[in-house]
């Protein structure tokens, strides 16, 4: 059996000012997964320079989480607003993540940018919800959509995932369409949108 996968991912990401009454909604009401320190390290071949599109459409990432190691390949679909909702996503575990490295070195990879990041997750319905707090960034709820109602619009689910976030008292709510290592590459270009 494969350890590989290729799906269509429907998350959010938004940076809270309160996530106390979420946590503690979580930890009365949620399944918790896991607690897990992430070191994602993120990489562009040398033919094709993923980070000079606007918006950046490609990742090709590197992760330890707590010791597991993973290779993902993300290709965001962006609206004609330049909004960000799903991506097509190819993910698999890797066995020795010193060697890839190796391996991308050899084929001139090159490291483009570090995500450090706490998170803990839970399990809420049809949802994974993430509180991460990113080295350099601060903190951020990322719930992704794990349900397998196929009916379902991406911009349905999306409002969903607002509402939920706005019913726990998260304070303010601010979203980005361009991801924790845009952010960390491009402070100045990063445009919030408020809920």
């Amino acid at each position: 059996m494969s350890n590989d996968k290729k799906s269509i991912e429907i998350e959010l990401q938004v940076k809270i000012t309160n996530s106390e009454d979420l946590v503690t909604f979580l930890q009365k009401n949620a399944i918790f997964i896991r607690e897990s320190h992430q070191i994602d390290t993120y990489y562009k071949p040398a033919h094709r320079d993923f980070i000079t599109v606007r918006p950046v459409k490609e990742w090709l990432r590197l992760r330890d989480s707590s010791g597991k190691y993973s290779i993902n390949y993300k290709n965001w679909h962006y609206d004609d607003d330049g909004r960000s909702h799903f991506a097509d996503e190819y993910e698999t575990k890797i066995d020795n993540l010193e060697q890839l490295q190796q391996i991308f070195n050899a084929l001139n990879m090159e490291k483009v940018v570090v995500v450090d990041k706490a998170r803990n997750i839970w399990q809420f319905q049809d949802y994974e919800i993430s509180l991460d707090t990113i080295k350099g960034l601060g903190d951020f709820v990322e719930i992704e959509y794990k349900g397998e109602d196929t009916n379902k619009k991406h911009s349905e689910i999306t409002k969903e995932m607002i509402d939920f976030l706005k019913s726990h008292d998260v304070g303010e709510i601010y979203r980005n369409y361009v991801g924790y290592p845009f952010q960390l590459l491009f402070p100045d270009e990063v445009i919030f949108e408020k809920f």
